[in-house]
């Protein structure tokens, strides 16, 4: 009894440690200690916030960590401690248009040059800059974070000596042509045309009503988080993941709701039938409720639109102009590909994935398709990605 009562003192003062992590901005009572918030002035115009870990010493080695969307820093906080122990400094900023950091407009009518993929890898080169900081050893990035990690690696790979991508792959930079003859099929025209009409997410979230349709979404931001992220993740047993043979609606339409929605539906109405049992929430360790309400509160308070400009800039032709310059330029440090094996981001892309292996990496080291992770793979599974992080930066070393 006396040891029994022994580790429950010691759970105790574990949870009274997590409690009191007052050295972050949010989610205080879900980061572990061993991680701080730091806020870094003039950086491109912006305020950053940033989440640290292996601070302690200057002469580490730094790995840069860029979330994507609907993320914040704080979706990399299950691996911070394990990079950080395995002798790394790491930075995770709130990106532009996220979080705690700001001097970024939010208004959907806002100028969206300084959203473009080129002014976001100038986001991070500014970043580290501020912090004293010359290269890092990898770049690494989910979701919208991995082309954003890609084009760093692709355009300062001074800077950025190697790369993860993760979830989303990059299929490399536009390339020049000769003008087609006759126009492309609109694809959105023709998945509204299906029997069960369907448009892209991308499209929605291209629109000026995705930001009100999920913020004042009649559920409630933690109800419409707990069911986007369960539905996504390895949790919805629906995720069953096959390359597509095309960018064809017909092809795409094969896809859940999420990234093929209902013509008629926003994201708010989409994710709403996918809320999870009490008794399926009760039983998922790797988003408990109190993180859930990290992400609830933080975008109650920015809303999405600051997030959503990172779609509204791949319809900027100035931004596509912009990566034109870079034409032919492959990824040539080394690069890795981590993603969980029940998500569909890795196939969302016909032709993607191969292009990236055979095409714009040309030195690809490895490609990690992980067990019982969905898209959110550094949370669902962070000791595997974890144990993948740092196999790939030790061989870097």
């Amino acid at each position: 009894m006396q040891g029994l009562a022994a580790g429950f003192a010691q759970a105790a003062l574990a949870t009274r440690a997590r409690a009191d992590n007052a050295s972050v901005a949010y989610g205080q009572s879900t980061i572990p200690e061993g991680i701080r918030s730091r806020f870094v002035e003039n950086v491109n115009g912006l305020r950053v916030h940033m989440l640290e870990a292996g601070f302690d010493d200057p002469n580490r080695p730094c790995v840069l960590l860029l979330h994507g969307f609907p993320e914040l820093a704080y979706s990399w906080r299950k691996v911070m401690l394990p990079l950080a122990g395995a002798g790394y400094h790491v930075v995770v900023p709130d990106q532009r248009g996220y979080g705690r950091t700001t001097g970024w407009d939010g208004n959907y009518d806002a100028d969206l040059a300084p959203y473009s993929q080129l002014n976001i890898v100038r986001d991070a080169l500014a970043l580290l800059s501020a912090i004293g900081v010359r290269s890092v050893v990898a770049v690494i990035g989910h979701d919208m974070g991995s082309p954003a990690a890609a084009w760093c690696a692709l355009t300062r790979p001074d800077v950025f000596r190697s790369v993860v991508m993760m979830s989303a792959p990059f299929g490399g930079a536009p390339a020049f042509g000769p003008r087609p003859v006759a126009a492309a099929p609109d694809l959105n025209k023709e998945l509204a045309a299906l029997p069960r009409p369907r448009k892209y997410y991308q499209r929605y979230y291209q629109s000026r009503e995705a930001d009100a349709n999920m913020r004042d979404c009649p559920q409630g931001l933690h109800d419409f988080f707990r069911a986007y992220y369960y539905y996504k993740s390895a949790d919805w047993k629906g995720n069953q993941p096959f390359p597509l043979a095309g960018r064809t609606a017909t092809e795409m339409a094969k896809m859940p709701t999420y990234y093929v929605m209902d013509l008629d539906k926003g994201m708010c109405e989409t994710v709403a039938p996918m809320m999870p049992s009490r008794a399926q929430i009760d039983a998922c360790k790797w988003f408990t409720d109190a993180e859930v309400d990290v992400y609830a509160s933080e975008y109650g308070r920015t809303g999405f639109q600051g997030a959503l400009h990172g779609y509204r800039r791949g319809a900027d032709p100035r931004n596509n102009a912009e990566l034109l310059t870079f034409s032919g330029r492959t990824i040539d440090v080394p690069s890795c590909f981590i993603a969980g094996k029940s998500d569909w981001g890795v196939y969302q892309t016909a032709g993607a994935l191969d292009s990236m292996r055979t095409r714009a990496c040309t030195k690809m080291v490895g490609v990690h398709l992980v067990e019982g992770a969905g898209h959110w793979v550094q949370q669902e599974q962070p000791e595997e990605v974890s144990r993948l992080l740092i196999e790939f930066l030790k061989r870097q070393s």
